[in-house]
């Protein structure tokens, strides 16, 4: 897989929640903070503005998508002076559509929705608190979504699973390769040694992996690919890999009854003592233990 699938492939759990939410001006509405998520809104007719505490108000228009990786809390409103009124609502509940009925002349018209994740990656970190992205892929998929929600018809709860997955590929895609950062993950991923490496990496984590080869894999000589690497990167390259091997054995550990062996070898360790060993010294617990707590 490439770097980004298999970031998200680790990241999401559980099953992503949406609703098509319509506003009638004026309006100003509190969403709850979502701890361990990751949210969106995505405008469909109108315009609005998204507040939070911390930053000044952005204003939103139709085709627009807002991803908020930190699952803190924020405001939608038709204004930045109009006040908010009731609760803070919780996209996560199942009745957060059905409390909102349809105005009879909305003003307004978006998707709120949120992502559980869990084993964040820095890929994930690195982006800042609210990520500000439009473009046709993202357009075509919101659409997609949106007509599913309005007029479910066969399959529709396999669709729009899918294409909340799918939008999330497309918001973190075109936030990345549309940035202008020369550090951190967006610079990583576009930049063209060090995304080589990550591929390798992330391809067969079971490689027994040096430095070395990895330089040579990617056209740069030991020392200042490894220098590159951790700057971008931000750990040099076999701790990332060791990092990595753990995370993706925490997920076969959760997500399937394979032995321990099976899931050793699979991240690169001919003896499970070894295995267990490295990935205590990761998630602080035994794979045992921290699979039979999943």
């Amino acid at each position: 897989m490439d770097v980004l699938s298999d970031v998200v492939a680790v990241m999401r759990t559980g099953r992503p929640v949406v609703a098509r939410v319509a506003w009638e001006a004026p309006w100003a509405q509190r969403f709850a903070p979502v701890p361990g998520a990751s949210g969106f809104q995505a405008v469909l007719e109108g315009t609005c503005w998204l507040l939070r505490d911390d930053a000044d108000p952005v204003e939103l228009r139709a085709g627009d998508v807002v991803f908020l990786p930190d699952g803190r809390g924020h405001v939608l409103a038709d204004h930045p002076t109009t006040p908010v009124t009731g609760e803070a609502c919780d996209p996560n509940a199942p009745d957060f559509a059905v409390d909102h009925p349809a105005p009879a002349h909305p003003t307004t018209v978006t998707l709120c929705g949120a992502y559980e994740l869990r084993d964040v990656h820095p890929l994930l970190r690195d982006l800042p608190d609210t990520v500000l992205v439009s473009g046709p892929d993202l357009r075509a998929a919101v659409t997609l979504l949106a007509g599913e929600l309005d007029h479910p018809r066969l399959g529709s709860d396999a669709l729009v699973p899918a294409l909340l997955d799918t939008l999330l590929v497309y918001l973190l895609r075109t936030w990345f390769t549309g940035s202008d950062r020369t550090t951190g993950w967006a610079a990583a991923l576009t930049d063209p040694v060090i995304a080589t490496a990550l591929r390798h990496l992330h391809r067969d984590p079971a490689h027994p992996w040096t430095v070395a080869e990895l330089a040579a894999a990617s056209g740069l000589s030991r020392a200042p690919f490894a220098k590159r690497f951790t700057a971008l990167v931000g750990r040099p390259p076999l701790t990332y890999l060791t990092w990595w091997r753990m995370t993706t054995a925490a997920r076969l550990l959760r997500d399937t009854d394979a032995p321990l062996a099976t899931i050793a070898r699979r991240v690169g360790y001919a003896s499970e003592f070894a295995f267990a060993a490295a990935f205590k010294r990761v998630h602080g617990t035994a794979p045992g233990r921290f699979r039979r707590a999943r």
